[in-house]
């Protein structure tokens, strides 16, 4: 099954990614060539929780293409705050536009969203699950700043258990011959399991690490994330986890000259503000690469016939997934959707376990 639904970025080929990086390479050289290749067209931002970056990224690259934009950054400016459904929200809002971006707190929305569009929908965040568009930004970085995404070694660090933006970005790099990663945090945040899976099927190699200033000697790439309050049940727990990776001028003098720092941001207090003028830090500069990135993708789920990502082949579970952080929760009326892997039965929409 194929569709123009970018969920998440797993699913794309690495022929699929390239194509992107490419075409967000040559608008970078002749933006001026793009200025109307949107004309007409219109993006619905549905943004149920809060967003600087990504919406008005979305909303910029819309707007540089010759489009215009529709949606709220706020669902108590919707019929939400009347009770509506996401389905109905879905299926109005995807009469009104040729694209839609969603975000929202709930795990597997972007897929059950998908369900109900009649337009591309492009997943821009689901609470701790994905972010394929921030991977987007990452690789065009990577991509332009090291030339090339394969045989790099990769830290993470930080918040890599609710980090949906590692988890897409993993994923994604684990696709390319030669890749190492380097995955670090403290145990209570480490990679859940499925991560793991992925890059011991994709044959990567990878090692655990607690200590930033170990980890950060021989690295290509370091993707610091901030630790998530929101994702926290208490803030004594976030309390004991925010200080413990720090990035500051001592531990980054330990790495090598080469090394290029990202960071999904917003950042609180991870990388110490000294460290923005180290040639190394390129997290302002990533974000401008994301408008790039996102404006090719709206190119290609608009204009390019050929460009169709294909999805798994699903099927309807005996049981609903039993994950309260999963948007069946939320929204009983969906189909109980779910994978096989490993033997496994796998929901759907949040990638958990069913029990």
């Amino acid at each position: 099954m194929t569709n123009k639904n970018l969920i998440d970025l797993e699913a794309m080929s690495v022929e699929q990614i390239d194509k992107l990086v490419r075409k967000a390479r040559k608008i970078m050289q002749s933006p001026a060539d793009y200025r109307h290749a949107c004309d007409g067209k219109i993006l619905a931002t549905l943004f149920y929780e809060p967003s600087t970056r990504t919406q008005m990224s979305f909303q910029t690259a819309m707007l540089k293409l010759g489009g215009r934009t529709i949606g709220f950054d706020n669902p108590m400016n919707s019929s939400v705050a009347k009770g509506e459904n996401l389905k109905d929200t879905i299926s109005v809002i995807s009469g009104y536009a040729d694209v839609i971006a969603i975000r929202h707190p709930v795990e597997g929305t972007a897929r059950a969203s998908s369900l109900y569009s009649e337009v591309p929908l492009i997943n821009c965040g689901d609470g701790g699950h994905l972010h394929p568009t921030q991977t987007l930004t990452d690789i065009v970085t990577l991509s332009c700043e090291k030339g090339r995404l394969d045989h790099l070694k990769i830290g993470v660090c930080g918040d890599l258990l609710n980090g949906r933006t590692v988890h897409s970005l993993i994923k994604t790099l684990a696709k390319y011959e030669g890749n190492s990663f380097v995955l670090i945090s403290t145990p209570e945040l480490s990679v859940p399991l499925y991560i793991i899976d992925i890059l011991e099927n994709n044959g990567c190699s990878y090692e655990i690490s607690h200590s930033l200033a170990e980890a950060i000697v021989d690295l290509d790439m370091l993707y610091m994330t901030r630790i998530q309050r929101e994702r926290f049940k208490s803030p004594e727990e976030y309390e004991a986890q925010k200080n413990v990776f720090v990035l500051d001028s001592e531990k980054l003098a330990l790495a090598r000259q080469d090394m290029i720092i990202l960071h999904p941001l917003p950042r609180v207090n991870e990388i110490t503000v000294d460290i923005d003028d180290d040639p190394r830090a390129l997290y302002f500069k990533q974000a401008q690469y994301g408008m790039f990135g996102r404006m090719a993708l709206i190119l290609l789920l608009l204009q390019d016939e050929d460009f169709l990502i294909p999805y798994r082949e699903v099927k309807v579970g005996v049981h609903r997934c039993n994950n309260p952080k999963c948007v069946t929760q939320a929204e009983p009326y969906l189909p109980p959707y779910c994978y096989e892997k490993l033997g496994m039965e796998m929901c759907d929409y949040c990638d958990k376990r069913i029990d």
